[in-house]
Protein backbone atom coordinates (compact mmCIF):
# COMPACT_ATOMS: atom_id res chain seq x y z
CA UNK A 1 0.00 0.00 0.00
CA UNK A 2 1.30 3.43 -0.96
CA UNK A 3 2.29 5.62 1.99
CA UNK A 4 1.74 9.36 1.68
CA UNK A 5 4.08 10.30 4.52
CA UNK A 6 6.63 11.63 2.02
CA UNK A 7 4.30 14.60 1.39
CA UNK A 8 4.63 15.57 5.07
CA UNK A 9 8.41 15.03 4.98
CA UNK A 10 8.74 17.33 1.96
CA UNK A 11 6.54 20.00 3.54
CA UNK A 12 8.60 20.00 6.76
CA UNK A 13 11.93 20.03 4.88
CA UNK A 14 10.98 22.89 2.56
CA UNK A 15 9.50 25.18 5.22
CA UNK A 16 12.35 24.50 7.67
CA UNK A 17 14.97 25.06 4.95
CA UNK A 18 13.42 28.36 3.90
CA UNK A 19 12.93 29.72 7.45
CA UNK A 20 16.45 28.78 8.58
CA UNK A 21 17.93 30.05 5.29
CA UNK A 22 16.27 33.45 5.74
CA UNK A 23 17.37 33.63 9.39
CA UNK A 24 21.01 32.93 8.51
CA UNK A 25 20.97 35.42 5.64
CA UNK A 26 19.82 38.11 8.08
CA UNK A 27 22.92 37.47 10.24
CA UNK A 28 25.12 37.68 7.09
CA UNK A 29 25.83 33.96 6.76
CA UNK A 30 25.19 31.91 3.59
CA UNK A 31 21.66 30.50 3.36
CA UNK A 32 23.14 27.05 2.73
CA UNK A 33 24.45 27.02 6.31
CA UNK A 34 20.93 27.67 7.59
CA UNK A 35 19.57 24.82 5.47
CA UNK A 36 22.20 22.45 6.91
CA UNK A 37 21.22 23.45 10.45
CA UNK A 38 17.55 22.93 9.51
CA UNK A 39 18.40 19.32 8.64
CA UNK A 40 20.08 18.86 12.03
CA UNK A 41 17.08 20.33 13.87
CA UNK A 42 14.26 18.42 12.12
CA UNK A 43 16.24 15.18 11.82
CA UNK A 44 16.98 12.29 14.23
CA UNK A 45 19.59 14.36 16.09
CA UNK A 46 17.03 16.72 17.64
CA UNK A 47 13.28 16.86 16.91
CA UNK A 48 13.00 13.65 14.90
CA UNK A 49 10.34 15.10 12.58
CA UNK A 50 11.96 13.69 9.42
CA UNK A 51 14.01 10.54 8.91
CA UNK A 52 16.09 9.67 5.87
CA UNK A 53 14.21 7.48 3.39
CA UNK A 54 14.99 5.98 -0.02
CA UNK A 55 12.73 8.60 -1.60
CA UNK A 56 14.63 11.49 0.04
CA UNK A 57 18.00 9.93 -0.90
CA UNK A 58 17.01 9.86 -4.59
CA UNK A 59 15.58 13.39 -4.46
CA UNK A 60 18.81 14.60 -2.82
CA UNK A 61 20.84 12.90 -5.57
CA UNK A 62 18.83 14.80 -8.18
CA UNK A 63 19.54 17.96 -6.19
CA UNK A 64 23.31 17.47 -6.29
CA UNK A 65 23.18 16.62 -10.00
CA UNK A 66 21.36 19.90 -10.69
CA UNK A 67 23.86 21.89 -8.61
CA UNK A 68 26.84 20.46 -10.49
CA UNK A 69 25.15 20.91 -13.87
CA UNK A 70 24.55 24.57 -13.04
CA UNK A 71 28.17 24.95 -11.86
CA UNK A 72 29.36 23.64 -15.22
CA UNK A 73 27.00 25.97 -17.12
CA UNK A 74 28.33 28.97 -15.20
CA UNK A 75 31.97 28.17 -16.01
CA UNK A 76 33.55 30.92 -18.11
CA UNK A 77 35.77 29.13 -20.64
CA UNK A 78 36.90 32.41 -22.23
CA UNK A 79 38.12 33.67 -18.85
CA UNK A 80 39.96 30.38 -18.34
CA UNK A 81 41.69 30.73 -21.72
CA UNK A 82 42.78 34.30 -20.94
CA UNK A 83 44.16 33.58 -17.46
CA UNK A 84 44.64 29.82 -17.73
CA UNK A 85 48.38 29.41 -17.15
CA UNK A 86 48.62 31.93 -14.33
CA UNK A 87 45.47 30.68 -12.60
CA UNK A 88 46.56 27.07 -13.07
CA UNK A 89 49.64 27.66 -10.90
CA UNK A 90 47.51 29.19 -8.11
CA UNK A 91 44.87 26.45 -8.40
CA UNK A 92 47.28 23.49 -8.48
CA UNK A 93 49.21 24.60 -5.38
CA UNK A 94 45.85 25.51 -3.84
CA UNK A 95 44.78 21.89 -4.30
CA UNK A 96 48.01 20.03 -3.51
CA UNK A 97 48.62 21.85 -0.20
CA UNK A 98 45.14 21.20 1.33
CA UNK A 99 45.20 17.65 -0.03
CA UNK A 100 48.46 16.93 1.78
CA UNK A 101 47.37 18.83 4.90
CA UNK A 102 44.09 16.92 5.20
CA UNK A 103 45.84 13.58 4.65
CA UNK A 104 48.40 14.29 7.37
CA UNK A 105 45.76 15.58 9.81
CA UNK A 106 43.56 12.48 9.50
CA UNK A 107 46.59 10.17 9.75
CA UNK A 108 47.81 11.86 12.95
CA UNK A 109 44.38 11.45 14.57
CA UNK A 110 44.09 7.80 13.52
CA UNK A 111 47.28 6.11 14.58
CA UNK A 112 49.75 7.25 11.95
CA UNK A 113 50.15 6.85 8.22
CA UNK A 114 48.41 3.79 6.76
CA UNK A 115 49.80 1.62 3.95
CA UNK A 116 49.06 2.91 0.45
CA UNK A 117 45.93 1.23 -0.88
CA UNK A 118 44.44 0.44 2.54
CA UNK A 119 40.97 1.66 3.53
CA UNK A 120 42.41 4.12 6.08
CA UNK A 121 44.76 5.49 3.41
CA UNK A 122 41.80 6.34 1.16
CA UNK A 123 39.86 7.83 4.09
CA UNK A 124 42.81 10.09 4.94
CA UNK A 125 43.20 11.08 1.28
CA UNK A 126 39.50 11.85 1.06
CA UNK A 127 39.66 14.27 4.01
CA UNK A 128 42.24 16.17 1.97
CA UNK A 129 40.01 16.14 -1.11
CA UNK A 130 37.11 17.70 0.81
CA UNK A 131 39.18 20.79 1.61
CA UNK A 132 40.54 21.24 -1.92
CA UNK A 133 37.24 22.77 -3.10
CA UNK A 134 36.81 26.55 -2.99
CA UNK A 135 33.52 28.46 -2.85
CA UNK A 136 34.11 32.03 -3.97
CA UNK A 137 30.52 33.31 -3.85
CA UNK A 138 31.21 35.11 -0.53
CA UNK A 139 34.57 36.40 -1.79
CA UNK A 140 32.95 37.65 -5.01
CA UNK A 141 30.26 39.54 -3.06
CA UNK A 142 32.88 41.09 -0.76
CA UNK A 143 35.14 42.20 -3.63
CA UNK A 144 32.13 43.56 -5.54
CA UNK A 145 31.13 45.67 -2.51
CA UNK A 146 34.63 47.18 -2.39
CA UNK A 147 34.84 47.66 -6.17
CA UNK A 148 37.79 45.24 -6.46
CA UNK A 149 36.15 42.36 -8.33
CA UNK A 150 37.38 43.32 -11.81
CA UNK A 151 40.93 43.92 -10.64
CA UNK A 152 43.93 41.65 -11.12
CA UNK A 153 43.40 39.90 -7.78
CA UNK A 154 39.65 39.37 -8.29
CA UNK A 155 40.17 37.90 -11.77
CA UNK A 156 42.89 35.54 -10.50
CA UNK A 157 40.65 34.30 -7.67
CA UNK A 158 37.68 33.65 -9.97
CA UNK A 159 39.71 31.78 -12.59
CA UNK A 160 41.70 29.75 -10.06
CA UNK A 161 38.51 28.74 -8.24
CA UNK A 162 37.08 27.24 -11.45
CA UNK A 163 40.24 25.18 -12.11
CA UNK A 164 40.36 24.30 -8.41
CA UNK A 165 36.88 22.71 -8.53
CA UNK A 166 37.62 20.81 -11.75
CA UNK A 167 40.82 19.33 -10.27
CA UNK A 168 39.00 18.49 -7.02
CA UNK A 169 36.26 16.60 -8.89
CA UNK A 170 38.85 14.65 -10.92
CA UNK A 171 40.65 13.70 -7.68
CA UNK A 172 37.35 12.56 -6.17
CA UNK A 173 36.73 10.45 -9.27
CA UNK A 174 40.14 8.75 -8.90
CA UNK A 175 39.81 8.04 -5.19
CA UNK A 176 36.29 6.61 -5.45
CA UNK A 177 37.48 4.39 -8.30
CA UNK A 178 40.66 3.28 -6.51
CA UNK A 179 38.75 2.36 -3.35
CA UNK A 180 37.07 -0.50 -5.21
CA UNK A 181 39.36 -3.51 -4.51
CA UNK A 182 38.23 -5.29 -7.69
CA UNK A 183 39.44 -2.47 -9.91
CA UNK A 184 43.16 -1.91 -10.62
CA UNK A 185 44.68 1.60 -10.53
CA UNK A 186 45.45 1.26 -14.24
CA UNK A 187 41.79 0.62 -15.01
CA UNK A 188 40.73 3.63 -12.92
CA UNK A 189 43.12 5.87 -14.87
CA UNK A 190 41.98 4.36 -18.18
CA UNK A 191 38.27 4.75 -17.35
CA UNK A 192 38.70 8.35 -16.21
CA UNK A 193 40.76 9.36 -19.26
CA UNK A 194 38.39 7.47 -21.57
CA UNK A 195 35.36 9.24 -20.11
CA UNK A 196 36.86 12.70 -20.54
CA UNK A 197 38.09 11.93 -24.07
CA UNK A 198 34.69 10.59 -25.15
CA UNK A 199 32.95 13.50 -23.38
CA UNK A 200 35.21 15.96 -25.24
CA UNK A 201 34.58 14.37 -28.66
CA UNK A 202 30.86 13.90 -28.04
CA UNK A 203 30.69 17.32 -26.42
CA UNK A 204 31.86 19.06 -29.61
CA UNK A 205 29.08 17.35 -31.61
CA UNK A 206 26.44 18.02 -28.93
CA UNK A 207 27.59 21.63 -28.67
CA UNK A 208 27.00 22.15 -32.43
CA UNK A 209 23.59 20.48 -32.12
CA UNK A 210 22.58 22.77 -29.26
CA UNK A 211 23.83 25.83 -31.14
CA UNK A 212 21.50 24.78 -33.97
CA UNK A 213 18.58 24.45 -31.51
CA UNK A 214 19.64 27.77 -29.98
CA UNK A 215 19.37 29.50 -33.35
CA UNK A 216 16.13 27.81 -34.41
CA UNK A 217 14.32 27.91 -31.04
CA UNK A 218 15.81 30.87 -29.11
CA UNK A 219 14.72 30.99 -25.47
CA UNK A 220 12.24 28.15 -25.85
CA UNK A 221 11.65 25.88 -22.87
CA UNK A 222 12.60 22.81 -24.92
CA UNK A 223 16.28 23.85 -24.77
CA UNK A 224 16.57 23.62 -20.94
CA UNK A 225 14.74 20.28 -21.13
CA UNK A 226 17.19 18.95 -23.74
CA UNK A 227 20.06 20.30 -21.61
CA UNK A 228 18.82 18.55 -18.48
CA UNK A 229 18.38 15.31 -20.45
CA UNK A 230 22.07 15.58 -21.47
CA UNK A 231 22.98 16.14 -17.80
CA UNK A 232 21.10 13.02 -16.66
CA UNK A 233 22.51 10.89 -19.49
CA UNK A 234 26.13 11.88 -18.78
CA UNK A 235 25.61 11.36 -15.03
CA UNK A 236 24.28 7.85 -15.77
CA UNK A 237 27.02 6.99 -18.28
CA UNK A 238 29.77 8.24 -15.93
CA UNK A 239 28.55 6.13 -13.01
CA UNK A 240 27.29 3.05 -14.85
CA UNK A 241 29.87 2.53 -17.60
CA UNK A 242 33.02 4.25 -16.35
CA UNK A 243 32.68 3.80 -12.57
CA UNK A 244 33.25 7.49 -11.84
CA UNK A 245 31.08 9.90 -9.85
CA UNK A 246 27.74 10.90 -11.41
CA UNK A 247 28.42 14.52 -10.41
CA UNK A 248 31.42 14.46 -12.77
CA UNK A 249 29.10 13.62 -15.67
CA UNK A 250 26.67 16.37 -14.65
CA UNK A 251 29.48 18.93 -14.38
CA UNK A 252 30.87 17.96 -17.80
CA UNK A 253 27.37 18.32 -19.31
CA UNK A 254 27.30 21.89 -18.01
CA UNK A 255 30.78 22.61 -19.43
CA UNK A 256 29.65 21.32 -22.87
CA UNK A 257 26.77 23.83 -22.92
CA UNK A 258 28.39 26.76 -21.10
CA UNK A 259 29.27 28.73 -24.25
CA UNK A 260 25.94 28.52 -26.13
CA UNK A 261 23.80 31.66 -26.19
CA UNK A 262 21.03 30.11 -24.09
CA UNK A 263 23.32 28.90 -21.27
CA UNK A 264 22.04 31.59 -18.90
CA UNK A 265 18.45 30.75 -19.91
CA UNK A 266 19.08 27.06 -19.09
CA UNK A 267 20.54 28.05 -15.70
CA UNK A 268 17.51 30.24 -15.03
CA UNK A 269 15.05 27.41 -15.73
CA UNK A 270 17.04 24.71 -13.90
CA UNK A 271 17.41 27.04 -10.91
CA UNK A 272 13.63 27.25 -10.47
CA UNK A 273 13.25 23.53 -9.76
CA UNK A 274 16.58 23.34 -7.94
CA UNK A 275 15.90 26.34 -5.68
CA UNK A 276 12.31 25.35 -4.84
CA UNK A 277 12.66 21.61 -4.24
CA UNK A 278 15.82 19.68 -5.00
CA UNK A 279 18.57 21.89 -3.59
CA UNK A 280 16.87 22.32 -0.15
CA UNK A 281 16.34 18.57 0.02
CA UNK A 282 20.00 17.88 -0.78
CA UNK A 283 21.44 20.27 1.81
CA UNK A 284 18.85 19.30 4.43
CA UNK A 285 19.69 15.64 3.84
CA UNK A 286 23.28 16.38 4.89
CA UNK A 287 21.94 17.67 8.21
CA UNK A 288 19.77 14.54 8.51
CA UNK A 289 22.85 12.31 7.93
CA UNK A 290 25.16 14.16 10.34
CA UNK A 291 25.57 12.33 13.66
CA UNK A 292 26.12 14.96 16.34
CA UNK A 293 25.36 12.39 19.06
CA UNK A 294 28.61 10.63 18.17
CA UNK A 295 30.71 13.78 18.51
CA UNK A 296 33.42 13.19 21.12
CA UNK A 297 36.25 15.31 22.44
CA UNK A 298 38.51 13.74 19.82
CA UNK A 299 36.12 14.65 17.01
CA UNK A 300 35.89 18.23 18.31
CA UNK A 301 39.69 18.45 18.44
CA UNK A 302 39.83 17.00 14.92
CA UNK A 303 37.25 19.58 13.77
CA UNK A 304 39.38 22.46 15.10
CA UNK A 305 42.45 21.04 13.35
CA UNK A 306 40.42 20.42 10.19
CA UNK A 307 39.27 24.05 10.04
CA UNK A 308 42.78 25.42 10.71
CA UNK A 309 44.42 23.16 8.12
CA UNK A 310 41.73 23.97 5.55
CA UNK A 311 42.11 27.73 5.96
CA UNK A 312 45.90 27.96 6.31
CA UNK A 313 46.63 25.48 3.50
CA UNK A 314 44.65 27.60 1.03
CA UNK A 315 46.39 30.80 2.11
CA UNK A 316 49.81 29.15 1.85
CA UNK A 317 49.20 27.10 -1.33
CA UNK A 318 47.40 29.79 -3.35
CA UNK A 319 49.62 32.54 -1.94
CA UNK A 320 52.83 30.77 -2.97
CA UNK A 321 51.30 30.01 -6.39
CA UNK A 322 50.47 33.70 -6.82
CA UNK A 323 54.00 34.75 -5.82
CA UNK A 324 55.52 32.33 -8.34
CA UNK A 325 53.65 33.96 -11.23
CA UNK A 326 54.57 37.54 -10.33
CA UNK A 327 52.07 38.87 -7.77
CA UNK A 328 53.59 40.86 -4.92
CA UNK A 329 53.30 39.68 -1.30
CA UNK A 330 50.22 41.80 -0.49
CA UNK A 331 48.37 40.58 -3.61
CA UNK A 332 49.38 36.96 -2.97
CA UNK A 333 48.03 37.16 0.58
CA UNK A 334 44.71 38.57 -0.65
CA UNK A 335 44.42 35.80 -3.25
CA UNK A 336 45.13 33.15 -0.59
CA UNK A 337 42.51 34.59 1.77
CA UNK A 338 40.00 34.97 -1.07
CA UNK A 339 40.37 31.27 -1.90
CA UNK A 340 39.86 29.92 1.61
CA UNK A 341 36.03 30.06 1.74
CA UNK A 342 34.27 26.67 1.45
CA UNK A 343 30.65 25.99 0.61
CA UNK A 344 28.50 23.90 -1.70
CA UNK A 345 31.23 21.94 -3.50
CA UNK A 346 32.88 20.84 -0.22
CA UNK A 347 29.48 19.61 0.99
CA UNK A 348 28.80 17.83 -2.30
CA UNK A 349 32.19 16.09 -2.18
CA UNK A 350 31.63 15.09 1.45
CA UNK A 351 28.22 13.64 0.61
CA UNK A 352 29.66 11.59 -2.28
CA UNK A 353 32.41 10.30 0.01
CA UNK A 354 29.86 9.24 2.60
CA UNK A 355 27.89 7.34 -0.06
CA UNK A 356 31.12 5.63 -1.21
CA UNK A 357 32.08 4.63 2.36
CA UNK A 358 35.06 7.00 2.47
CA UNK A 359 33.82 8.97 5.48
CA UNK A 360 31.81 8.38 8.67
CA UNK A 361 28.70 10.59 9.16
CA UNK A 362 30.16 12.07 12.34
CA UNK A 363 32.79 13.91 10.24
CA UNK A 364 30.07 15.97 8.57
CA UNK A 365 30.22 18.03 11.77
CA UNK A 366 33.78 19.06 10.88
CA UNK A 367 32.74 20.00 7.34
CA UNK A 368 29.84 22.12 8.63
CA UNK A 369 32.21 23.88 11.10
CA UNK A 370 34.52 24.64 8.17
CA UNK A 371 31.74 26.06 5.97
CA UNK A 372 30.47 28.30 8.79
CA UNK A 373 33.92 29.48 9.95
CA UNK A 374 35.28 30.20 6.47
CA UNK A 375 32.05 31.99 5.50
CA UNK A 376 32.34 34.31 8.51
CA UNK A 377 36.04 35.17 8.54
CA UNK A 378 36.89 35.36 4.80
CA UNK A 379 35.06 38.65 4.13
CA UNK A 380 36.31 40.15 7.41
CA UNK A 381 39.99 39.43 6.65
CA UNK A 382 39.64 40.56 3.02
CA UNK A 383 38.18 43.91 4.09
CA UNK A 384 41.01 44.41 6.63
CA UNK A 385 43.65 43.62 3.98
CA UNK A 386 42.14 46.02 1.45
CA UNK A 387 41.72 48.79 4.06
CA UNK A 388 45.44 48.54 4.84
CA UNK A 389 46.23 48.79 1.12
CA UNK A 390 43.97 51.83 0.71
CA UNK A 391 45.59 53.49 3.77
CA UNK A 392 49.09 52.92 2.33
CA UNK A 393 48.00 54.33 -1.05
CA UNK A 394 46.63 57.45 0.69
CA UNK A 395 49.94 57.95 2.55
CA UNK A 396 51.92 57.60 -0.70
CA UNK A 397 49.64 60.10 -2.44
CA UNK A 398 49.93 62.55 0.47
CA UNK A 399 53.77 62.34 0.42
CA UNK A 400 53.76 62.79 -3.37
CA UNK A 401 51.56 65.89 -3.01
CA UNK A 402 53.95 67.39 -0.41
CA UNK A 403 56.96 66.80 -2.65
CA UNK A 404 55.29 68.56 -5.57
Amino acid sequence: MLSYEFFLDLAIILIAAKLFGIAFRKIHLPQVVGVLIAGLVIGPNMLGLVNESEFLVKMAELGVIMLMFTAGLETDLKELKNTGLASMCIAVLGVVTPLGGGYVLYSLFHGGFSPVGSEEFFRALFIGIIITATSVSITVETLREMGKLKGKVGTAILSAAIIDDVVGIILLTFVIGLKNPTVSPGKVVFNTVAFFVLAAIGGVLVNYLFKYFDKKYPHRRRIPIYGFVLCLLLAYVAEEYFGIADITGAYVAGIILCNIRSSEYIVEKIDISSYMIFSPIFFTSIGLKTEINGVTGTILAFSVGFVLVALLSKIIGCGVGAKLIGFNSHEALRIGVGMMARGEVALIVAQKGLSAGLMDPVYFTSVIFLVITSSVITPIILKVLYKKEDAIDEQVQAKSALVH
